[in-house]
């Protein structure tokens, strides 16, 4: 059995010799580079486009949206935004004109000599102006007005969450090609191949069998290289039909943080109440988004952040209301979390500042309200498995030593304050949960299919369209294929994706990959050990190659399949948004040590806690640094990163101003793993990709008041904000505070 240990990863060997091949590392002979002319307004109308002279324009491949054979729009949820933009412009950054030359200095070379005039429109760049809604959601249980009147306290807060940027290593990358026989072919650096082989079937207007979208080496995506490759994807398509050569686009750092998707920024405005043992009585709840000019994903961004608004906590009367809003800002998209993040962190604070506001310790607040097995969700959902929300807090807790460091630290500080010492210390507890696979109906609308087969050198092949990004996928799907058939890991290959050779199994997103596609890998491969069983052939790790072999030079390839099929347990009513939102859950708490100097403003993060349960670790230390990894992201969410705006333009876009945490500010990171099984997972694995962002920035910010006495209501917290809060004397005010529409009482 492979399952549980720490077997080599798959690919590890090729990335640190440097034998991958990344899109810039794949030679093609006669390859053309790509570029992109981009809007530098935020709102308005091209009026002319001039190429001016100092540039031989012969020598160039031009795209423009005449071009395109199909539609100029990009398939998505909404087909809202123009793969090119012909006239209107909505935000800055939007596509006007691709062009493309043999010599890559000769195209950056062409950007200066490219100018654009513009009829200027009027624009919405933020929040407090925005109108025009995209989607919107509600949610209740019980009656708020009934839990008001039980409440002995209350507390109101308005919680504010930035614009995060990815930051893989590997910026967006593509190659594109048309073949002999007219099959438009992208090979890139993407999370979801089939996502854009629906994107270029429409904008070519073609069938399937004449898209191709093959995965190349990808160095990270974090949810960047869900939706946003199938534009650059149609994009490198359109100028390698239209110069029938191939071509080659690549962003560097710049473009791709000033153009691409980021994680949404909002803000949650909470009113909720608890009786006098700190019971919860009433949560009063309005999420709002930023969802940028276009759809993209915000609608389904918006209802995982709905969905998860309510946190971990167990209410009887649950109002929540949310909308994501259009700004004529680069539109927002998937960001690992996926809008779970900025409602947990609005929750979250509010649950620490009511515990504070009647003086009971946090941690024994979330002992008390912690979800348990068979309670009731705001949707309804009764949660029947794998519930482990105290016993993470509790192991949390004891991993950290919370509770005497609480007290230790409270005296600390109330002792340097008399010695008019500058450093102060502070410990603070989140409590979260992270619905796995899509929501609600998603995977039966999915209906994802994967596939194993014996490969003509007597390995089995998994067949998926699900990609390996860094995490580990290849390796734990070897691991659950080699262990359903009784052979090596060694013993299976799993297959690049590409949807000329594998079934479309979902987007590698929404901590689905191990759980729901995993499990379909086992059931594909336990029907392939039963058709080999049929042949007369008994195999184990010791004479699989062979034996296999044989076989397949008689019977050929034996591929099985499996296809989703639902919980019979699991209910939803897409119009009501009633039921079981997710097939299950995993649950994690944190705790955060900071040290403050209150002279320089200066925070330090010394230590992150935290006990997850996910099920079952199919590779233990792959799950590990998944945890590490989006607890780190978390921490570049809670302090650091911020992105600054002039007229809906990116003035920070590059790793000299745009601040992401590196080894000097990484906490020292303790994590539990914490096995709780669930039943439809493969060995009873959960998702576990999304979860170690949701906790560490609310945990980090109650950190910093217990240090300081202030609650900073807004991340990033930096010395210029935590300054500005404690000089406004109340733990400081968010923005939007004036905004008229948040200050109804409902």
């Amino acid at each position: 059995m492979s399952i549980g240990k720490n077997i080599p990863k798959k690919d590890a060997f090729e990335k640190v010799t440097g034998r991958a091949l990344y899109v810039e590392d794949i030679k093609i002979p006669d390859i053309l580079w790509g570029q992109t002319i981009r809007s530098t307004i935020a709102r308005g109308k091209v009026k002319k486009i001039n190429f001016l002279p100092g540039i031989d324009w012969d020598e160039f491949t031009i795209v423009d949206h005449r071009d395109i054979p199909g539609k100029n729009q990009v398939a998505l949820i909404e087909y809202d935004q123009p793969v090119l933009a012909k006239e209107e412009i909505q935000h800055a950054e939007e596509p006007i004109l691709l062009i493309a030359h043999p010599n890559r200095e000769m195209v950056i070379k062409a950007l200066n000599h490219i100018s654009i005039d513009y009829e200027i429109l009027e624009s919405v760049l933020d929040l407090e102006s925005a109108t025009e809604v995209q989607k919107n959601f509600h949610i209740k249980r019980g009656d708020v007005e009934v839990g008001m009147g039980k409440s002995t306290y209350t507390h109101s807060g308005i919680y504010y969450v930035p614009h995060q940027e990815h930051i893989y290593i590997e910026n967006n990358g593509m190659i594109g090609w048309v073949t002999r026989d007219g099959v438009v072919t992208v090979r890139g650096s993407l999370q979801c191949p089939y996502y854009i082989q629906k994107a270029l079937r429409h904008v070519f207007n073609l069938s399937d069998s004449k898209i191709r979208v093959i995965q190349s080496v990808t160095g990270g995506g974090f949810g960047g290289k869900e939706e946003y490759p199938s534009i650059l994807a149609a994009h490198v398509a359109l100028l390698a039909m239209k110069a029938k050569k191939p071509v080659r686009m690549i962003y560097d750092r710049a473009e791709d943080i000033a153009a691409t998707t980021k994680r949404h920024p909002g803000f949650t405005k909470v009113h909720l109440g608890c009786d006098e043992k700190g019971k919860l009585t009433f949560i009063d709840l309005e999420f709002v988004l930023d969802g940028g000019a276009y759809v993209t994903l915000s609608p389904v961004v918006l209802s995982r952040g709905t969905l998860h608004a309510g946190g971990a906590y167990c209410c009887p009367h649950i109002n929540i209301v949310s909308r994501s809003m259009k700004t004529n800002t680069p539109p927002n998209g998937a960001y690992r979390g996926f809008g779970a993040p900025q409602s947990l962190f609005g929750i979250e604070c509010a649950i620490t500042e009511l515990a504070e506001k009647m003086k009971m310790d946090p941690a024994r607040f979330r002992e008390i309200n912690a979800y348990k097995l068979g309670d009731e969700m705001p949707t309804g959902q009764i949660l029947r498995s794998s519930v482990s929300a105290r016993e993470a807090l509790t192991e949390t807790l004891k991993i950290s030593d919370y509770k005497k460091k609480r007290k230790e630290f409270s005296k600390f500080n109330s002792e340097a304050m008399k010695e008019n010492l500058s450093l102060r210390k502070g410990i603070g507890v989140s409590l979260i949960l992270h619905g796995a696979g899509f929501t609600g109906s998603g995977e039966v609308y999915l209906n994802s299919k994967t596939g194993v087969e014996i490969g003509e050198d007597g390995r089995v092949r998994v067949l998926a369209g699900s990609t390996e990004i860094g995490q580990g996928t290849n390796t734990i799907f070897a691991q659950i294929c080699a262990d359903k058939m009784g052979l090596s890991p060694s013993d299976i290959e799993v297959v690049v994706p590409d949807t000329h050779k594998v079934p479309d199994s979902g987007p590698t997103v929404a901590s689905r990959t191990c759980m729901v596609v995993g499990g379909l890998v086992g059931n594909a491969s336990l029907k392939l050990k039963d058709k080999i069983s049929q042949a007369g052939v008994n195999i184990n790790s010791k004479n699989s190659r062979s034996l296999l072999q044989k076989l397949f030079k008689t019977k050929g390839p034996l591929t099985c399949y499996s296809v989703y099929e639902k919980p019979k347990h699991v209910t939803w009513d897409d119009k009501t948004y009633r039921g079981d939102a997710y097939g299950c859950y995993a649950w994690a708490a944190v705790v955060a040590q900071v040290e403050v100097d209150i002279l320089t403003y200066q925070i330090t993060l010394n230590d992150l806690y935290s006990a997850v349960d996910i099920g079952k670790a199919i590779h233990p230390i792959l799950t590990e640094g998944q945890i590490e990894g989006g607890m780190l992201q978390a921490v570049g969410y809670a302090l650091f990163e911020e992105l600054k705006w002039k007229d809906g333009r990116i003035q920070n876009n590059s790793l000299t101003n745009y601040i992401i945490p590196t080894s000097m500010d990484t906490p020292n990171m303790h994590v539990k793993l914490l096995e709780n099984p669930y039943s439809y997972g493969p060995f009873g694995a959960k998702g576990v990709g999304e979860l170690p962002v949701d906790g560490p920035a609310p945990a980090v910010v109650a950190a910093i008041a217990h240090a300081t006495g202030v609650f900073v209501p807004e991340i990033p917290v930096t010395p210029e904000r935590l300054l500005e809060s404690v000089e406004n004397g109340k733990g400081g005010q968010s923005r939007f505070v004036q905004r008229s529409f948040m200050n109804e009482v409902r």
